[in-house]
């Protein structure tokens, strides 16, 4: 077990909630730091150094080229100053160690459009799937219910059966690139969030429940390791019951539902399981 536990926030390009997932981190029990995405380019910094890599929402190079796709472009060929190395290489390494790994809206759309998300069969660098325009043609500011997978083998959701976040995207919805993947993630119980009626708790396709008109409700999926896991709800958004809209109105917890993902993530590191 290392005796810090230590979480790296990247930011920089149009990420506009790295303090918000830092501060996530740091309840949890990490040490954590925000590193300019440009730190890492120049060498300054290096992803070897941390046990758990966040991608924060935002809007990565204005989305100009569809959400994340200019910053995933980034990842997979800009190379790192003082070396013969791509960045990928450092992501490559990370993921290879069993390391963890958490997109959250843009940086879901950031894992995705890179391939490591969901990754099958240990291919990281392939898109199979993607994150498009909402159907409801808009952005969506709201809060959603999810439903959690138990037979997931997702670290962060490991334990938890539902959990409310805002959402706040306008291309959240997940299509996969055929029948045949989207099976396969039902099959290994890698879809580990969908959106869900708040009465039933059932995954459902209907608006405003499901915000976005993702195939199959998919709110976030995770890779067979359980270690790389994405989503478009923002559990750094609701740490603390002050930050629900009807906290004034209702009898909440004290700790927010999306602060449980980074203390199991802090808990598996602990665990020393890698």
């Amino acid at each position: 077990m290392p005796e810090r536990i230590k979480a790296i926030v990247i930011t920089g390009n149009g990420t506009n909630c790295e303090m918000e997932m830092a501060h996530a981190c740091r309840l949890a029990g990490f040490d954590a730091q925000i590193v300019h995405i440009s730190e890492l380019l120049a060498g300054e910094k290096r992803l070897d150094d941390y046990h758990f890599l966040n991608l924060p929402g935002g809007f990565l190079d204005g989305d100009d080229l569809g959400s994340a796709k200019a910053g995933a472009n980034r990842i997979l060929h800009a190379p790192v100053a003082g070396s013969s190395e791509k960045l990928f290489a450092q992501f490559s390494r990370f993921i290879a160690a069993g390391k963890l790994i958490l997109g959250v809206c843009n940086g879901f759309q950031l894992l995705v459009k890179l391939g490591m998300l969901p990754g099958l069969d240990g291919r990281i660098d392939r898109q199979t799937a993607t994150l498009t325009f909402n159907d409801s043609g808009r952005f969506e500011d709201r809060w959603v219910h999810l439903r959690v997978d138990p037979a997931s083998p997702c670290v962060f959701t490991n334990g938890l059966k539902r959990l409310p976040l805002p959402v706040r995207h306008g291309e959240g919805k997940f299509v996969p690139a055929d029948e045949e993947l989207l099976a396969r993630l039902h099959r290994e119980h890698l879809i580990c969030l969908q959106y869900s009626d708040e009465q039933t708790g059932r995954a459902t396709p209907e608006y405003p429940a499901n915000p976005n008109g993702s195939v199959d409700a998919v709110a976030g999926i995770c890779n067979q390791t359980g270690r790389i896991f994405g989503l478009m709800p923002h559990p750094e958004a609701y740490l603390h019951r002050t930050n629900h809209p009807r906290w004034t109105r209702e009898e909440l917890p004290e700790e927010g539902a999306g602060l449980a993902l980074f203390r199991n993530a802090a808990d598996f590191i602990r665990s020393g399981a890698f």
